[in-house]
């Protein structure tokens, strides 16, 4: 294929992702999201599987063999952590209206700008090798399609990547600048980038395929023929004998990191969220992908290594090349397109997140307090897009030259790693400001730029010193020709890999920094209210919306004024208004209520970020410095007292609600037992009474004693009945009932009761009339239990029938997941009040007016208790002749047998 057909089909890709894209965000407008479900959710964290994944992973395997799992392998370990942290994050992020991970640590420690700034200027330098890797991996790519390979030494305009970097920018700003408001979510893109994952997932997974059974005969043949074959077997089938322990130690650690502090895994993971119980699910669908994406990679790095053994081919391209060697036009077009949705979908949303940091956390603070933006209004809204816009160009170039000069010298999993080093500086104040009360803006300064210092200077610095850009001296003789200053063995520690080296001295004075700093200074009050806020945000998310810690004077009018400039006068209007409602402050009164600033505040932070936000609202309102002990007591009198009330008002409904409970089952304690002690005693008297009538009378003529005994019989019968009811009773309240559970037709089993009850009901003239449904499907449930049920059913109508013209209606039929069947007689009915009371154990014991009917009056109990634990539900409807049961039992199986 030529590069200019090449470059057609990857813009018509593209075009596709924009229609899909479009598809979302005009469903979103409908309020029909469709990203809002846990598997989109769990494909957006899929991001982190770049053109790394893709491609890099098979290179990392040939020369290193299974240290690349260490990539994958810290995240699986930190899931349950990872969980927890999340759902914090995201809890913090939707209270504060929190744009983005710079925006959340900024907000964290006082809404401290600098340290937006600095977190900013973090990513943009971590972010940088990352897409630079990306674009490597789309040139590669479109170097082995087109087998034209580029001079280094020519002009960026014959580069097919820079023009690939332009494609993307627009795309980019096209889904990432539409609205104005950062904290409103990106639906279109979103789903874009879960389609991209589960594209690039299929996609590896069929050359995969194609390498194990296609090219060779399976993996026993591909492994025994390797094994023979090739040199470097035990290589890439085993851990990297030159890898330490600690190697090991700081890659899982480094990948346990990204996995949370990646700009654009806090952006899906975090910003993105439509709801926190998606966690739940992408606990277990997000591993579950990254193991799927990583079966074929040594298979892969094996047939690459047997097809390509003498070329001098990078391994990072086996994947791409070995369908091409095979002249699989269709699938290398796939893989084509699974590696550029690897590298396109990381490099939009990274570019998003970080040009939303740039905007909000660096660009505007300065703006607003240097430029006096405020003055002229009507331009600002604009001026944040125009910022944008620019920024995403920007960071794109950027990463685009870093690829040009720099990245051409490293793999693509090194460069990868560079990266993951730098987010992972985040760590101690990230994870120090949600869990401890202590940390402060200080240590996190103190951390954040020593961090960065030595991660630039241990794994930055030697990628340009390769480049031909800094003197080699620094490496071989040390920085200013002191030996202990050695990007590469600081302070002589030997015995580490370059990445590990890195983590370890970056991450080690990053960590100490935080702590001692954080231990030896003071908070002030803001930033101790973010504290409490921050760290027990679970206990306090009710009382952010509604508890304001804002002290000063403002006006409503320049308020709103405020939120026009960004959203126009009918939605600041709107914002203002209903939050007045809810919380019952007059908008007609001059000066603003705190609440109703800390509202405003809050919305202009989910646009220009919180440090910006602050410096805005700081120019119309006059605020007064709130004391910590003021700060407590607002917290004692909003959150504790409330929260007390509310503990003792739910204690004394409980404790009301069981001494009722308590009263009624000591009643029908009493009622059981009176009962049971009655129906017990008739059979017995029947039985003692007719057996001395035989015993006394030696001369009874046979046809007397004949019919004596029979009654006997059927009195002993009775009793057993009623002795084996109140004993499933029993075993079903106390759950050791156990269900024999098989698949059965509803309609045979219904047949097979009425032909066991018939003679009954023929004997007293009643007339049972069954209307099957046709095509009903099996229903899994206890064959005898449920002809129970049907017998108790049918016994009661027989009883309840009309005397003179009885008539009982059976039927079955399905009414979506569930079976139903109804008895219907054609007698009195049944009072609409004992619709709760009847399915009760001897009803009639707690409601003496009601006439005591035949029977035990544990039937309809039992028949309760036997559906509901086949996760069925009974009941009864009155007609304009008799009365109605019905019961409904599930088709699909839902309960333990």
């Amino acid at each position: 294929m030529t590069n200019f057909g090449l470059g057609i089909f990857s813009i018509y890709y593209l075009g596709l992702l924009f229609v899909l894209a479009y598809w979302a965000e005009y469903s979103a407008k409908d309020k029909k999201s469709l990203v809002n479900n846990p598997y989109v959710y769990s494909l957006s964290l899929a991001i982190y599987c770049s053109a790394w994944t893709f491609y890099g992973s098979v290179g990392r395997s040939v020369t290193f063999g299974l240290e690349y799992l260490s990539v994958y392998i810290g995240p699986l370990l930190i899931m349950p952590l990872w969980w927890i942290i999340t759902r914090k994050a995201i809890r913090i992020t939707k209270i504060q209206r929190i744009t983005n991970i710079a925006d959340f640590l900024s907000s964290r420690y006082g809404k401290n700008k600098s340290i937006g700034v600095i977190v900013t200027i973090f990513c943009l330098a971590a972010g940088i090798p990352y897409i630079s890797l990306q674009l490597k991996a789309i040139n590669n790519s479109f170097n082995l399609i087109t087998k034209v390979q580029f001079n280094q030494d020519s002009s960026f305009w014959n580069d097919n990547t820079f023009y690939v970097a332009l494609i993307l920018s627009l795309f980019t700003i096209l889904f990432g600048t539409r609205k104005i408001e950062a904290t409103e979510r990106h639906d279109g893109l979103i789903l874009a980038i879960a389609a991209e994952s589960g594209i690039k997932l299929v996609a590896f997974l069929s050359i995969g395929i194609y390498v194990t059974y296609f090219c060779f005969d399976g993996f026993t043949d591909l492994f025994s023929k390797a094994y023979s074959k090739v040199p470097s077997f035990s290589t890439i089938t085993s851990l990297n004998t030159n890898a330490t322990n600690g190697d090991w130690f700081w890659h899982l650690t480094v990948s346990a990191m990204a996995i949370l502090f990646l700009p654009r895994q806090f952006q899906v993971a975090v910003v993105e969220n439509y709801d926190e119980r998606h966690l739940n699910k992408a606990m277990w669908l997000f591993p579950l992908y990254m193991l799927l994406i990583n079966i074929f990679v040594i298979p892969i790095s094996l047939g690459g290594e047997i097809i390509f053994g003498s070329n001098t081919l990078n391994p990072d391209n086996y994947v791409l090349a070995i369908p091409l060697h095979f002249q699989n036009e269709h699938l290398v077009n796939f893989t084509y397109i699974g590696g550029f949705s690897a590298a396109t979908s990381m490099i939009v949303l990274e570019t998003i997140a970080i040009s939303l940091m740039i905007s909000n956390n660096l660009i505007m603070p300065l703006a607003l307090s240097n430029f006096k933006w405020i003055k002229n209004k009507s331009k600002i809204s604009a001026n944040v897009q125009f910022i944008r816009r620019l920024a995403i160009v920007s960071v794109i170039m950027l990463g685009y030259f870093y690829y040009r000069y720099v990245s051409q010298k490293y793999s693509l999993v090194s460069l990868g790693l560079v990266s993951f080093v730098g987010v992972s500086q985040f760590a101690p104040a990230f994870l120090g400001g949600l869990f401890w009360k202590r940390g402060n803006q200080y240590g996190a300064i103190s951390g954040l730029l020593l961090g960065f210092v030595l991660w630039f200077f241990t794994l930055i610095i030697p990628t340009i010193i390769s480049a031909g850009l800094m003197p080699y001296s620094i490496i071989s003789n040390g920085l200013w020709d002191i030996k202990a200053i050695n990007p590469l063995h600081l302070f002589g520690m030997t015995g580490l890999d370059e990445i590990s080296h890195g983590a370890f001295w970056s991450l080690l004075i990053n960590s100490a920094a935080y702590i001692l700093v954080s231990l030896n200074t003071k908070q002030d009050s803001l930033e101790h209210n973010q504290a409490i806020l921050f760290v027990d945000v679970f206990e306090h998310s009710t009382l952010n919306e509604n508890t304001s810690f804002w002290k000063g004077n403002a006006f409503v009018t320049d308020i709103n004024s405020l939120l026009a400039i960004f959203l126009g006068n009918e939605r600041a209007d709107e914002i203002l208004t209903s939050f007045a409602k809810e919380n019952k402050i007059n908008l007609k009164l001059q000066f603003a209520d705190p609440k109703l600033v800390s509202h405003a505040e809050k919305h202009l932070a989910g646009i220009v970020g919180s440090a910006s936000a602050r410096i805005m609202m700081s120019s119309v309102a006059k605020e007064e410095k709130i004391s910590v002990e003021e700060v407590i007591e607002i917290l004692k009198k909003s959150q504790e007292l409330v929260a007390l009330n509310k503990e003792l008002n739910e204690k004394t409904d409980e404790l009301r609600e069981l001494t009722d409970l308590l009263k009624l089952n000591n009643k029908r304690k009493d009622d059981f037992l009176s009962t049971v002690t009655h129906e017990l005693r008739t059979p017995l008297t029947s039985i003692k009474a007719l057996t001395e009538i035989i015993h006394d009378n030696e001369d009874l003529e046979a046809s007397e004693k004949q019919f004596f005994l029979e009654t006997i019989i059927k009195e002993t019968d009775r009793l057993s009945r009623l002795i084996n009811q109140v004993l499933d009773i029993e075993k079903l309240d106390s759950g050791q009932y156990k269900l024999h559970l098989a698949n059965h037709q509803i309609n045979e089993i219904v047949a097979e009761t009425i032909k066991k009850i018939n003679p009954i009901a023929v004997d007293k003239k009643i007339n049972i009339k069954f209307y099957p449904a046709s095509n009903l499907p099996e229903v899994m449930l206890d064959y005898d239990a449920i002809i129970q049920v049907l017998i108790n059913l049918i016994s009661n109508a027989i009883k309840f029938a009309n005397p003179t013209k009885g008539k009982i209606a059976i039927k079955t039929e399905k009414i979506d997941n569930y079976v139903f069947i109804s008895v219907q007689d054609n007698g009195l009915g049944i009072n609409n009040d004992l619709k709760e009371l009847i399915f009760e154990k001897f009803y009639q014991a707690e409601n003496q007016i009601i006439k005591k009917p035949v029977g035990s009056g544990l039937g309809l109990a039992i028949s309760k208790k036997i559906v509901e634990i086949h996760e069925g539900e009974i009941w009864f409807e009155n007609n304009i002749s008799g009365a109605k049961f019905i019961f409904k039992l599930p088709i699909i199986k839902n309960y333990e047998s």
